[in-house]
């Protein structure tokens, strides 16, 4: 009761502050999402998200080695595909010679303990820039998922040690969790984008892979038939527990910001890792307003990851981990 109870005390200076302080993020807390391209010496800055790269195999090795000395343990791996590579059926990611294996190998070659995790999705390999296989029109559920458990047992034969399917087909998870028990990869994970959106703010990562929806008469033009409706909460928990209940061990909000409400519900509901991945989109908006000077870039930084944090996320894929850490090292 006032006075007795002052609240301004513990605000006092920065020792008290940080002493009191609820939040607090780690190098433990990241995923950091890495963009693979074929070639020698590739180090390319992605347009719309400014000082992101994608690199050829023989630089990820040194990204690799400077993630690990700063404590970054954890890697989520895309692959941007050859155009001659993609079909409609993606059977370049069951090359177990293809970019994806390739980047696997590489990564636990030269940093045995990093923790690898896999985007397992048809998109980078779709001529179509779809998440599915595409009959009459029509993104066919059953068949897709059979292929991704293909896939998921590809990465795992690699050295994955997490598959992450990002896809949203229903069923999928089971599909991949019984395929990797049949082949006897009974200790590869899995991260299921469980509450995976239908968002806008994709664009940029879609830059990045070259995996945009195509537009073509008779062929979707969005991925609203399977990725969630921006409206919908309750959905969230449905997926989240059907997940849960087919074998997931790590379940993931996608993307971030826009979704803290859906981060809180699945903390609060289940009892299980929850993920959420500060997308590419949220990424470049911040990038986009420091450099014309309206946002402070660090303190905006650090705000919204510990918004993620202080929601329930248990891991946190995002773009600024590298600088992060940095700033929090320092």
């Amino acid at each position: 009761m006032y006075p007795l109870r002052r609240n301004r005390r513990l605000r006092t200076n920065e020792a008290i502050r940080s002493l009191v302080r609820e939040t607090i993020i780690t190098p433990n807390d990241f995923l950091v999402p890495l963009f693979v391209v074929e070639g020698k010496g590739v180090k390319e800055e992605i347009a719309s998200m400014p000082n992101y790269f994608r690199y050829s195999l023989d630089l990820l090795e040194n990204e690799v080695k400077e993630l690990w000395k700063l404590g970054l343990k954890s890697v989520l791996l895309f692959v941007k595909v050859p155009d001659n590579l993609k079909d409609n059926k993606g059977k370049e990611a069951l090359n177990k010679n293809g970019l994806m294996q390739r980047a696997i190998k590489t990564v636990k070659n030269v940093c045995p303990d990093m923790l690898v995790m896999t985007d397992v999705a048809l998109d980078p390999y779709s001529m179509y820039g779809h998440d599915g296989i595409i009959e009459n029109g029509v993104i066919v559920n059953d068949d897709t998922a059979e292929f991704l458990a293909e896939m998921s047992i590809s990465h795992a034969k690699a050295g994955a040690n997490f598959v992450a399917p990002s896809d949203m087909m229903d069923g999928r998870i089971l599909t991949i969790r019984e395929a990797l028990e049949e082949e006897g990869y009974t200790d590869t994970g899995i991260m299921s984008y469980s509450a995976k959106y239908a968002s806008a703010f994709y664009g940029p990562f879609r830059d990045a892979l070259d995996s945009a929806p195509v537009d073509l008469k008779d062929i979707p033009k969005d991925k609203k038939t399977y990725q969630m409706d921006v409206a919908n909460r309750h959905e969230a928990l449905r997926e989240t527990e059907m997940d849960i209940d087919e074998g997931a061990d790590i379940v993931m909000v996608k993307p971030g910001m826009a979704y803290l409400d859906i981060l809180r519900d699945i903390k609060n509901e289940f009892d299980v890792p929850v993920a959420v991945y500060q997308v590419s989109g949220e990424y470049a908006m911040i990038k986009a307003a420091a450099e014309k000077g309206w946002l402070n870039h660090d303190q905006i930084m650090m705000e919204t990851t510990t918004a993620f944090k202080r929601a329930g996320a248990d891991v946190i894929a995002s773009y600024f981990a590298k600088d992060i850490v940095k700033l929090i090292n320092r």
